[in-house]
């Protein structure tokens, strides 16, 4: 059997290189956008109302402080900025600009503006993946350990020349770039690289090709000062005469216009002033039948005079209405009109238009109800009737009529029982035509109305300040209104008192309460109001148990005694050249309330860092008693406060005390039941 033959030997083969596989092909539907690329993420950004729905409130001036979580995957270092433009109210957007975030940590980033002129801002934030910055970190850390950084100096080279190209001026970047990538010793490049005036120059050319831009555009609704700030002073022009048999004159409602203004007030505000209806007139104490010589409510507008348009013939002219205004003006006032969108059975529209009414079935037009109550001399509109569109017009053609006569501010009344859509279309149609109109919504009403009513254009709110009066009620509702996201859309106007609330506090307290409650409304709110009868001490109730007034304003008329001796006006006019002098006192955002171990005793204080002005409130809320005890001042801003003696300075009675430490002695009497202290401050924050 013969044997194979042994197997030949094998050449050996050359190695293959494999071949490059083709790319995968990309499905043009595969969902990939570009943006998918950008890695960081912007949330939780604030100021923002219900989602960018409605705007923030500001006033020209004012800061806009804008916080927001900023962050992405990995460890990169990263850069933020607040972009925003002013829109005036007539005319095109300015040019973006742009304010530097900074990061606070755990993924906290804040950054501010300043609103400019009446109109409108916008604002939004982007940010981005900061590659020089992150490279920096690293090449200092490499550094900071020994290591070798010739590569990482040759990458930051890179950067430097991609930056130049971006860079206004290229100078500094292109010369780093080439020391950089130079033959120098490393410790001598690595010194250039690290560099802080580098750092600022490639700050001022990042590359943001996959920044993130937040989805939204935010808005912000620049209001005049007055919007934010003011006294007000409610006043019915027929009371202001001599005679309680007949309507005053605006000519004669002139005559007060210098006592109100030598109290401090800024605005000047007048109930209805138009024709009153005669069908259904209440009488005296808001009897459901009238006397003969009855005047009516103001608020049942409407008779064969005319309407919201005229003038009631008892106060004169609408050419003695513009003197009015004019006068009140001249003397420091400015005019605000009540607007009560409601007719009484006389008025014009009710023949000429009454499909803007709701009917019974019988075709009568309904009288507004609160059962048990009703009022058959108010005729509601019916804001959803067919033809709502020539009713709205009309409406809002009532508001530029007052516009027209030199009137700006709008109370407004019962807001929230009128179409919430026709205020927000409303009030943005006027202010295109006025941008310094101001409307204050008179809403005692929910929470959640009362802060819709705000965010759809109202510039300021009525309050549940009156039924606040204990130091814990005090504290929970300003510490709300003041440091939730609330206090970016909704005004305070805290009004101590008005024709149809009495509060028990008043009732019962005696001048001290008034007093008392004149200095919390004046120092809390930097809009406040009173209605006039406040400084005379009235007090007295329709009966026990209602909130009304015995022979009330609204439905006859009342000639004072303006200079009976002991009323308020000295301390009126006091609080008020305090509240203009002390620009602490000009906002809300700054007040905190401190420490008393008193619960009858209530201390706040207020503050504006920009002028280093500081005060310290001290209010008894005892009308009836003495009180005393130790209040505590604001910690860290008193200059010597915490190691040595201080004054302070009490700026209703120009007493001085001599004060050392954090806690403090203090007395209040019913008499002198507050201290406006003003403290020496150390350098504040701004």
């Amino acid at each position: 059997m013969s044997e194979s033959p042994p197997s030949a030997p094998r050449a050996r083969q050359p190695r293959r290189t494999p071949a490059k596989a083709d790319p995968v092909p990309v499905a043009p539907d595969d969902g990939l956008r570009d943006e998918l690329a950008r890695r960081v993420v912007v949330e939780r950004v604030r100021p923002e109302v219900d989602a960018g729905r409605f705007p923030i409130k500001r006033t020209p001036g004012e800061p806009v402080l804008v916080t927001a979580a900023i962050h992405a995957d990995g460890h990169d270092q990263l850069a933020a900025v607040v972009r925003y433009r002013h829109i005036p109210a007539a005319g095109s957007p300015g040019e973006w600009r742009e304010t530097a975030m900074t990061a606070l940590g755990n993924d906290e980033w804040t950054g501010r503006f300043e609103v400019g002129d009446l109109g409108w801002a916008e604002y939004t934030l982007e940010a981005w993946v900061d590659v020089f910055a992150t490279w920096r970190k690293g090449l200092a850390a490499k550094i900071d350990a020994g290591q070798d950084v010739s590569s990482e100096l040759l990458e930051g080279a890179g950067l430097l020349r991609a930056a130049a190209d971006r860079a206004h001026d290229a100078t500094l970047l292109a010369a780093r770039a080439d020391i950089l990538a130079g033959d120098a010793p490393m410790s001598d490049r690595a010194i250039a690289a690290l560099d802080p005036r580098l750092a600022e120059a490639m700050a001022a050319a990042p590359d943001r090709t996959r920044s993130t831009t937040y989805g939204r555009v935010l808005r912000v609704l620049v209001d005049r000062e007055r919007a934010r700030l003011g006294a007000w002073y409610e006043m019915f022009p027929r009371s202001a005469g001599t005679d309680p048999t007949r309507s005053a004159t605006f000519r004669e409602a002139a005559a007060r216009l210098p006592a109100i203004a030598a109290m401090g007030f800024d605005v000047l505000y007048l109930p209805p002033i138009h024709p009153i209806g005669r069908t259904f007139r209440k009488g005296r104490n808001n009897a459901l039948v009238s006397a003969p010589g009855d005047v009516g409510s103001p608020w049942a507008i409407g008779s064969e005079d005319g309407g919201h348009m005229s003038v009631d013939p008892g106060l004169g002219t609408i050419e003695d209405f513009d003197r009015f205004v004019d006068a009140s003006r001249e003397a420091g006032l400015e005019v605000a009109l009540d607007l009560a969108y409601q007719c009484s059975p006389d008025h014009p529209y009710v023949t000429e238009h009454p499909e803007w009414f709701r009917h019974r079935p019988d075709g009568t037009i309904k009288y507004a109800e609160n059962p048990p109550k009703k009022y058959q001399d108010i005729y509601p509109f019916d804001f959803e009737c067919a033809a709502w569109k020539s009713l709205w017009h009309e409406l809002k053609r009532v508001v530029e009529f007052w516009c027209a006569h030199g009137v700006r501010i709008f109370r407004v009344d019962n807001p929230h029982t009128k179409s919430f859509n026709f205020w927000e279309w409303m009030i943005a149609d006027v202010r295109r035509q006025y941008p310094d109109a101001i409307f204050l919504a008179e809403a005692f009403t929910r929470p959640t109305i009362m802060q819709y009513l705000a965010k759809l254009g109202f510039d300021q709110s009525y309050t549940y300040f009156t039924w606040r009066n204990s130091r814990p009620e005090l504290t929970e509702y300003l510490t709300e209104l003041t440091t939730t996201d609330v206090r970016e859309y909704m005004r305070p106007n805290f009004f101590a008192n008005t024709p149809d609330i009495l509060h028990e506090y008043l009732q019962q307290g005696g001048p001290a309460a008034f007093r008392i409650r004149f200095v919390l409304a004046a120092t809390l709110a930097a809009s406040y109001g009173i209605y006039s009868g406040f400084e005379l001490f009235e007090n007295e109730p329709v009966r026990p148990g209602s909130e009304e007034y015995l022979d009330s304003e609204k439905y006859q008329i009342r000639v004072r005694d303006w200079n009976a001796p002991g009323n308020l006006s000295p301390l009126i006019a006091r609080v008020n050249t305090i509240r203009r002098e002390h620009r602490a006192l000009q906002s809300n955002d700054t007040l905190q309330f401190t420490g008393s171990d008193n619960p009858s005793i209530l201390a706040y204080t207020k503050a504006h860092p920009a002028s280093g002005d500081l005060l310290l409130i001290v209010v008894s809320l005892d009308p009836q008693a003495m009180q005393h005890g130790w209040v505590q001042a604001p910690f860290g801003l008193i200059r010597g406060g915490q190691t040595g003696d201080y004054e302070a300075v009490d700026l209703l009675t120009d007493a001085r005390y001599h004060w050392r430490g954090e806690w403090n002695y203090v007395r209040l009497t019913p008499e002198n039941p507050a201290h406006i202290l003003r403290l020496p401050v150390t350098t504040m924050a701004g």
